[in-house]
């Protein structure tokens, strides 16, 4: 497993957490949920991306069809 997936999602959180809280301040909830939503959607893409990958490798471990 590589260290930079866990860095990209980090960067991630933390970049989508200033947008939330810069929007929140200016009175932008509304926004600021969706930038939240979007965050997270990208993250679960990331993962399933990885999990993906996992079910590929474990496949052709054991040569399953």
């Amino acid at each position: 497993m590589n260290v930079d997936i866990i860095f990209k999602i980090a960067a991630v959180g933390i970049l989508i957490a200033v947008i939330n809280q810069v929007l929140s301040k200016a009175g932008r909830d509304e926004i600021a949920m969706m930038t939240t939503l979007a965050g997270i959607i990208v993250v679960l893409l990331m993962v399933i991306n990885m999990i993906s990958q996992l079910f590929n490798s474990v496949k052709s471990i054991f040569r399953f069809y």
